[in-house]
């Protein structure tokens, strides 16, 4: 079968599209046939070294597609079984062996298969932010950094089913309308005007309630500006660039303010956990409630172009690649 992996920490280059052997899976494992797989950026952290592992590695975290093997010890799933995935390495591929513990079903007939491998880690990235990190709710402001992207566009259509108001920042016209299209109240091009000072007009000089941030290192300083007093900065991402140490003194300064760095993996730990985000995504899209944006479909021996794009901010919504 084919798989993008690489030997060495960098840039796009690095990635190489390769023959490697058919997985099999073991006891409590399921053997997939991918459909689709989920461009991340903790996919572009892992490749330059940010976030280190060990070499050679195949990329990719995310997908769905169909059971073609079980394991022994599997008794929830069978071959023809649709299902998608979140946290399974080596997701860049034809195929992958992943515990059937790590599975979500899918109704292939509600939701197709590029779409619940678009959903599975910016959606359920964007429910435990607006549904368990901070839990939204009405009446309540949220600033939305990179509100076009693909965990923006979600955060603010989850941000409006918890009935908050949301800002939202984005670089351009096109991006602004995008993000008013997903429910975005008010959107700032950052471009344009300091997203501090429109924060606080909008405010009426209060502050947001919440800020969710995934750009990190540029953003940060602005971030913790905008908070009305106790307010709560949800840093969820490093797109800019890794946050330097912070006198944890400036908190108090500034108002008394909450400071929080989630992943996913704590907010899925379990299976219950697991079922209950991803189940109520795909609900949400079968009844037409949550819409997804796959901003671009790239051929698996394209992978490296994507990471171009996505490292860019060439990009809106999801980035998928199909084997």
């Amino acid at each position: 079968m084919k798989a993008v992996r690489f030997s060495e920490f960098g840039g796009p280059e690095v990635l190489r599209y390769e023959d490697v052997p058919v997985p099999e899976p073991g006891s409590g494992e399921v053997r997939v046939k991918l459909a689709a797989s989920g461009v991340n950026f903790i996919d572009v952290y892992q490749r330059t070294g940010l976030y280190p592992g060990e070499l050679p590695r195949t990329l990719g975290n995310e997908g769905a597609g169909e059971v073609e093997a079980v394991g022994e010890g599997v008794e929830e799933f069978s071959e023809g079984d649709f299902v998608a995935f979140a946290g399974v390495p080596g997701a860049y591929a034809e195929h992958i062996v992943a515990p059937a513990e790590k599975l979500v079903p899918f109704n292939v007939t509600y939701v197709e298969a590029r779409m619940a491998a678009a959903v599975m880690l910016q959606g359920m990235t964007a429910h435990y932010l607006t549904h368990s990190t901070f839990p939204l709710q009405e009446g309540q402001t949220a600033l939305v950094h990179a509100a076009a992207g693909g965990v923006g566009l979600l955060l603010c259509q989850l941000a409006k089913m918890r009935g908050a108001t949301v800002i939202g920042t984005v670089s351009t016209e096109e991006k602004a309308e995008l993000a008013r299209g997903a429910g975005a109240d008010e959107v700032i091009l950052y471009t344009q005007h300091d997203f501090v000072e429109e924060t606080r007009r909008i405010t009426g000089g209060e502050g947001v309630d919440v800020v969710y941030d995934s750009v990190g290192k540029t953003t940060f300083d602005g971030s913790l500006d905008s908070l009305k007093p106790r307010g709560y900065l949800v840093l969820f991402g490093a797109s800019s660039g890794p946050v330097p140490p912070v006198d944890l003194q400036v908190l108090n300064q500034k108002g008394g303010l909450f400071v929080t760095r989630p992943s996913l993996a704590h907010y899925t730990a379990t299976r219950e956990e697991l079922l209950w985000r991803a189940e109520s995504l795909f609900t949400w899209i079968g009844q037409n409630n949550l819409s997804v944006r796959i901003g671009g479909a790239y051929k698996l021996s394209e992978a490296d172009q994507a990471h171009r794009d996505l490292e860019g901010r060439k990009t809106t919504g999801k980035l998928i690649l199909l084997p």
